[in-house]
């Protein structure tokens, strides 16, 4: 079967590898695409065919970790959470009543095998992770351990950060994996929910060689999670409040406070504890300018922040009605409308590195734009304030590598101070110079259109 024809055939979009595939082809034909993409052009597409000769999924996660600001050359956490913290925290999770039932049907089978069994929580950190001893000495070169964060965020394209993301199973095949470190491994994984309310309580994870990506790795998976939900459910029946009790309580790794991402093209998410949970977009909003109004907000000034046109205090009390259920009813305060509890948020994340002065790690943590696809006036003036000092920041450091992450990111593609400076900090016998400079001259004649 052809690249091309692969690439559109019909089956299981969620399969790397099916029945008749030639793997080492496909092998050199996904790592073509794969430099292609990452080296190619300055597009949302990447290289020539980089999109055609893989699947849609790979493809969208590539795109979502590239805009992200995601490392290609690198992967892993160079910090994960250890000792103390991490055995109380996975002690009191959800994920570990179903760990002697992934143990039993997978872990028990698996020594001597290269294969490595992993359970993460909900925002994709790795809380246990069994198996072959000598696969893991070697995944630990990659980070792939217990502790460590492998959500889609912080390392691109993987099976359980990527089947976190979008809340499917799927398999991820040697360079689908975004970053170089990780095309040796092959990966299978699926999210588990809690079988009451649907909620994402983690994800389930083979890891090894090519094999891993064949069909039937997937069906054993998928057949694992079953088995895990079942267990909840049973223990669910004796004990109804068992995960609701549960799970609000649990702390997230290394702080108390609930966390609110709204940077980049994703659904906005409301992080607590383990939970990731998914927000619309006019909650979201009205957490983010409540964060940012620690006075707290009267009706009338929530309501011109949220809509030019002004809504009524019918609408934001119904608003700020179904927000606590979400939230908490014990999270928010009225008269005047304000947080009661601590609420973190991406955004003050790179506030505060350019605050320390740390472009670096301002641009690692800044995923996008804010709420990009809002329209309210008071998101639209954080959206301006955190992209402008993101590229006051850049600009000032000069430094390469910062300024080609940045052109390459939704703000950064047309902005042409920042392709400017990049362009000036590239030797002119370098290919890289040509490139660039020809991304200035459509720039350039973009705008004079």
């Amino acid at each position: 079967m052809t690249t091309t024809a692969r690439a559109g055939a019909r089956g299981n979009p969620w399969v790397a590898v099916r029945p008749g595939d030639d793997v080492a082809e496909l092998a050199r034909t996904v790592s073509a695409a794969h430099r292609s993409f990452v080296e190619g052009a300055d597009t949302r597409t990447g290289g020539p065919g980089a999109g055609a000769s893989v699947r849609p999924v790979v493809f969208d996660s590539w795109v979502r970790s590239r805009d992200r600001g995601v490392n290609p050359r690198s992967v892993g956490d160079g910090d994960p959470l250890g000792g103390v913290e991490l055995g109380g925290y996975r002690a009191a999770h959800p994920m570990a009543l179903v760990r002697p039932v992934v143990r039993r049907l997978l872990v028990e089978d698996v020594a001597d095998t290269g294969l490595l069994v992993a359970i993460s929580d909900a925002a994709g950190r790795l809380l246990w992770v069994e198996g072959d001893s000598g696969a893991k000495d070697r995944a630990v070169a990659m980070h792939f351990v217990e502790g460590a964060d492998w959500s889609e965020d912080r390392v691109g394209t993987n099976a359980p950060g990527t089947a976190l993301a979008v809340d499917q199973c799927v398999q991820i095949f040697g360079a689908e994996h975004f970053s170089a470190a990780v095309h040796d491994w092959s990966c299978s994984a699926a999210p588990v929910h809690d079988p009451t309310s649907g909620r994402i309580l983690g994800a389930i994870d083979i890891t090894g060689g090519p094999e891993v990506a064949q069909p039937q790795v997937l069906a054993l998976v998928r057949a694992t999670v079953a088995a895990a939900e079942a267990e909840l459910r049973l223990r669910l029946l004796n004990s109804p409040r068992l995960l609701g009790a549960q799970a609000p309580g649990l702390a997230t790794p290394g702080s108390a406070a609930p966390r609110l991402a709204v940077l980049g093209s994703g659904r906005p998410t409301l992080i607590r504890g383990g939970d990731r949970i998914p927000l619309s977009r006019r909650h979201a909003e009205i957490l983010l300018l409540l964060a940012q109004h620690a006075e707290g907000l009267s009706g009338d000034q929530l309501s011109v922040l949220l809509d030019e046109a002004e809504l009524d205090a019918v609408t934001i009390r119904a608003e700020m009605s179904r927000l606590r259920k979400v939230f908490g009813a014990d999270g928010l305060g009225s008269r005047p409308y304000r947080l009661l509890v601590d609420l973190d948020t991406d955004v003050d994340e790179v506030r505060r590195a350019l605050e320390a002065g740390d472009a670096a790690a301002a641009l690692a943590a800044y995923r996008g734009p804010v709420l990009p696809g809002s329209d309210a006036p008071g998101v639209e003036e954080i959206r301006e304030q955190v992209r402008a000092r993101m590229q006051a920041a850049l600009l000032r450091s000069g430094e390469q590598p910062l300024l080609a992450r940045w052109t390459a990111t939704p703000d950064g593609r047309g902005d042409s101070a920042a392709w400017a400076a990049y362009l000036s900090s590239i030797d002119p016998r370098s290919p890289m110079y040509d490139q660039v400079r020809a991304r200035i001259a459509i720039l350039d004649e973009q705008l004079g259109g």
